[in-house]
Order: structure tokens, then sequence, then C-alpha cells
């Protein structure tokens, strides 16, 4: 038998006698499912370099039509009616049924538009273990698994086990499906959250939320404002676009620039260019009203694979609170300033970080300025916001995910 080691000796694993096979199953709903998704696979590849390990996105097997509806849409929501989602979020809060007639319908339609899955599901080397970061993959194999249809191991002629990864601060009901062999969560209100859905307390793990194994590796701040050409004498507030850039975010860049301090802002755009190009010509040609332009400076990026070093580098982090954005900031031990949390998930997340003391929540653009000065005016609020965050991290939480699948696996 093989000893697998990491750097980190608590990761010190005994592999299989043959690799593991692994299938992730993720949503591109939202950025995040995916991330936690990449998160895990990293780590087991960390762990146990010989593991075959499938990464899937489920709205690459979906029809065109399936997608617009299920991710599109989505995203749309979440820029031009989020209070529409999160009425649809409150009202969707129970775990899914087989004879709940919408229910019945939601994986009728499932199941007519992701045929695509079905090769994946069967592949002929078969699968050991099946890891969902999003809960449409587990609700459809929980479903193939109620009627004897979910493919046997080749080897143990038994049912491939599957795992959860919750990837918000609390557990809406659409994540509790029956039969998961185990959940992962990010706290304890998200596995009693589970509970009411008739979750088996001994079947859930609070690891936190999978996030790249980079940011389990210690970060020297003035190291990582050297490497980006970020100023060492002036407060960093690094303002986040989320992966797709949506939001208000020219308003809180020309807010930001009417701090009284003198700061350097860090804008990330995702892969929003034409944003990018934007706030580069904002920044070049500031409005009127902003106070002292020139006191601050600026730096405008588009997509980043460096945020784990700009979150080292920063004092002050504004964002939206979704799950894995907020997990980096957390695990890098960055005061957080949560801006537009959209209703549901994301509100949920807000009210997690300002009853631990992690974060201020900033309602509109108009205030960011006040709000800015007096947290840098107070060091020792600054201070306990910093240490707050860094009790709630938890950098390591893709390796005790991928801990605990090499152990399964292996028992399979």
């Amino acid at each position: 038998m093989l000893f697998l080691w990491h750097p980190d000796a608590r990761y010190a694993v005994h592999a299989m006698n043959k690799p593991p096979r692994v299938l992730i199953l993720t949503a591109s709903v939202g950025a995040g499912h995916l991330r936690a998704a990449e998160a895990v696979e990293l780590a087991l590849k960390q762990l146990a370099p010989d593991a075959v390990v499938r990464n899937v996105d489920l709205m690459t097997c979906a029809t065109a039509a399936f997608r617009r509806v299920y991710a599109k849409s989505y995203l749309e929501l979440v820029s031009k009616a989020p209070h529409l989602l999160g009425y649809f979020y409150d009202l969707t809060d129970r775990a899914p049924s087989a004879t709940n007639k919408q229910d019945k319908f939601r994986m009728l339609v499932q199941r007519a538009n992701l045929t695509k899955l079905n090769p994946i599901l069967g592949d002929p080397a078969g699968w050991d273990i099946v890891v969902n970061t999003h809960f449409l993959p587990a609700e459809i194999i929980a479903r193939l698994r109620r009627k004897k249809k979910w493919p046997l191991n080749p080897t143990t002629k038994k049912p491939v086990p599957q795992f959860t990864v919750v990837t918000d601060f609390d557990a809406h009901g659409l994540w509790a499906n029956d039969p998961t062999d185990h959940y992962f969560v990010a706290t304890e209100e998200a596995a009693i959250s589970l509970g009411r859905w008739g979750v088996p307390r001994d079947i859930i793990t609070i690891t936190g939320i999978p996030i790249h194994p980079v940011f389990a590796q210690p970060k020297d701040p003035k190291a990582c404002r050297d490497r980006h050409g970020l100023p060492q004498d002036r407060p960093i507030v690094l303002l986040l676009a989320g992966g797709f850039g949506v939001g208000p975010i020219e308003q809180l860049f020309e807010a930001a620039l009417k701090v009284d301090k003198p700061i350097h802002l860090v804008v990330v755009c995702g892969k929003n260019d034409a944003l990018k190009k934007r706030l580069q010509s904002l920044s070049s040609h500031p409005k009127s009203d902003i106070p002292h332009p020139t006191s601050h400076s600026t730096t405008i990026l588009g997509f980043t694979k460096e945020m784990d070093e700009l979150m080292a580098a920063a004092d002050i982090v504004v964002s939206k609170p979704g799950g894995l954005t907020t997990s980096e900031i957390l695990a890098r031990g960055a005061a957080m300033a949560i801006v537009n949390p959209i209703p549901g998930q994301e509100s949920r997340n807000s009210d997690y970080l300002l009853e631990n003391g992690a974060a201020i929540k900033i309602n509109s653009a108009a205030v960011l300025p006040n709000k800015l000065n007096q947290l840098l005016a107070n060091p020792a609020k600054l201070a306990n916001l910093r240490a707050s965050a860094r009790s709630l991290g938890h950098p390591h939480a893709a390796f005790d995910v991928a801990k605990a699948v090499i152990k399964a696996a292996a028992t399979v």
C-alpha cells in the first residue's frame, strides 16, 4: 500500500491498491459552484496523484434551451430582478419530494434535457464515488438510485455513493436529496438546516466551503503588494465584481474615490471587458464631484487567477457575499465590506458574517465613503474584523473533503 504525502502533515493519506475513480459534478449557475468543484479536484490530485478525476459541468451536457433557462436566466435575475430571485429562493426552500407534482415535473424536464450525462454516469470503467458541488446533479443521482437505475460499481456491484458539498453558509432545502451518503457544509447552522429536511447529523461534516488549495499557503502581504505593483504606504481596498462582472460596480468605484484618506483601489472586473474599459476611462478622467481624485491611485484588472495574493495584500475587500468569494476572504483574513447581497443565499451569508463580527455592511454606494472612512480611522476595529475573519476561515476545506472522498473510495 502506497503512502502519499502532503506538505501539511494532517493530509498524509494511505493510498488504495488501485487509484480511486472520482466523478465531480457541478453546474455553471454562477461561478462559485465551478470553483468549488475545481478546488476539490485540485486537492484530490495533490493527495492522490494517481486518482482518476473527471470534473463535469452539467450545463455542457444540457440542451441549449435548458442552459438558457437554467443558467442564463439566473444571471439575468441576479442583475435585473434580485428580489424576484429571493422570492423563488424562499418559495422553494424545502427538500425535493418524489411525490410532489412540481418536483416530478422538474425531474422530467431535467431527464429530457440532460441525456448527454448518461454516458458519463455509465462509463464502462465505473466510478468509485461522485461528488456534487451543485444540488442539480445530486437530485438527478438520488432519483436514479431510488429507481435502481444508477449504474453499479463494476467491481463491487454496489450503487456508487454520492457526496454533496454545500457552497453557501446555510443550506437551502434543494440541497437535501435522499439518498446522499455524506454532506459537507460550511457551518453548524447549515447542518441544522439539512437536519430540518431529515438529513441525519452523522452524515454531515463541517469543513467549510472548498476553495482553491493555494489559499492554504500563507502569503506575506508586503511581498504580495510588491509582486503586483501595489503601494506599501496606504490602505489597499479591493473591489470585486464577481466572475461575470455584474452589479453597480461603477457607482461603487466612484464612491470609493471619495474616501478621505488616500487609498489604492484595486478593482477586479472578472470576464466583463466592457466594465474594465469603462473603469479605466473613469480612472483617467474622474468626475468633478470627487473631492481629491489625485490623492488616490487605482489598478483595474480583468479576470485573474491571482485572487489569493490580491486578497492577502488587501486591507478591506468590498464584495457581494457569495459563498466561495466569502470563504476566500475569510481564509486570507481580510476585512469584508458587504455590498448588494442577493436576497436568499447571499443575504443568509451576510447575516452569518455580521453576526460573527467578520464584516460590515454597506447598503448603498452613497454611504460607502462614510463607512470606509470610519473603518480606516479605527485601526482597532479593522484589526478585530480581520481577526474574526481568520477565526471563521477554512483554508484547508478542499483537502478535508478530498481526504474524506479518498477514504470512502477505498471502502467501495
